[in-house]
């Protein structure tokens, strides 16, 4: 099965579970509208399907994953609300809708954002099928990817490295904090929840870091070279905020060579893995090509 094939499988089952427990919140129908909004704004769903498909590369029912999956779409979502704000990126628009600020306005946004941080957790806590072992294990995972050591930790370098021309070796560091972490998450608890060596899970690491790298180089590209109608928001926002990229400190050829070197290096570390990596080959085949 391919990846295109495997996400319609399995995404409308992920969106109807995430959609349903914000439903079932016992919150403020407003706060959970805002929410909502966010999390139905669409998207690829590359981190909840890449937990999925690590179930699917070693033979387990990729459903059992959707406790995590929904964990990390909600930690993924509340920090989008986040960046879009006035006081960090101030976008008006994402996935070609106005942003949560706009729709909603900044405190209610705000909170919705505070709101989806808890429930990832609580999703992973309550979750029924979860030994005490794995939701111990994915709970520390998740801690640690979306924190200080983590995405924020990341969003702060990246806020402080405005203006300023970094190394590559700080951006790439920057990049693996704010948006390789909980790609890295995604594939740790799919092999987490898989019952996966220790070895195993080392090499999954050493993967999603390329991944992830992979995708925000490709991501840095699109900001310069997308269609504005497929990315669903401006184009040029990261020379707006005069942030470095690896296209401004590589040039385009660079960027390009660099993201076919991380591509490489994400399939070389499948090659030890003990399972079937064939759908995880295609992903990061998928990310590096992607128009949006």
């Amino acid at each position: 099965m391919d990846f295109k094939k495997f996400s319609f499988l399995h995404v409308s089952t992920f969106e109807t579970t995430l959609i349903e427990y914000v439903k079932s919140l016992d919150a403020p129908p407003s706060l959970k509208e805002s929410m909502l909004y966010s999390l139905n704004a669409g998207g690829k769903r590359i981190r909840p399907m890449l937990v999925m498909a690590v179930l699917d590369a070693y033979g387990k029912d990729p459903f059992h994953g959707l406790g995590a999956a929904c964990a990390v779409e909600m930690i993924h979502t509340y920090s989008l609300i986040h960046d879009d704000l006035p006081c960090m990126d101030n976008d008006d628009m994402r996935r070609g809708k106005p942003t949560n600020h706009i729709v909603f306005g900044e405190g209610l946004a705000t909170l919705a954002g505070d709101a989806l941080q808890p429930a990832a957790f609580h999703i992973i806590a309550d979750n029924l099928n979860y030994t005490n072992e794995q939701k111990i294990a994915l709970i520390s995972e998740l801690a640690q990817a979306s924190g200080a050591t983590g995405m924020v930790g990341g969003q702060v370098a990246d806020i402080e490295a405005e203006g300023q021309q970094v190394s590559v070796r700080l951006l790439e560091k920057i990049h693996e904090m704010k948006t390789g972490k909980l790609i890295e998450f995604s594939v740790v608890a799919g092999a987490i929840l898989s019952g996966a060596s220790q070895i195993d899970i080392a090499y999954l690491r050493t993967f999603a870091k390329h991944l992830g790298i992979s995708f925000q180089i490709r991501d840095d590209i699109l900001d310069i070279e997308g269609d504005q109608e497929l990315i669903g928001k401006p184009v040029g926002s990261d020379q707006k905020n005069q942030k470095s990229t690896y296209p401004s400190l590589l040039t385009m050829n660079g960027a390009k060579e660099m993201l076919a070197e991380q591509v490489a290096k994400a399939k070389d570390s499948l090659a030890f893995v003990k399972c079937k990596p064939d759908m995880l080959i295609e992903i990061i085949e998928m990310i590096a090509s992607r128009k949006n």
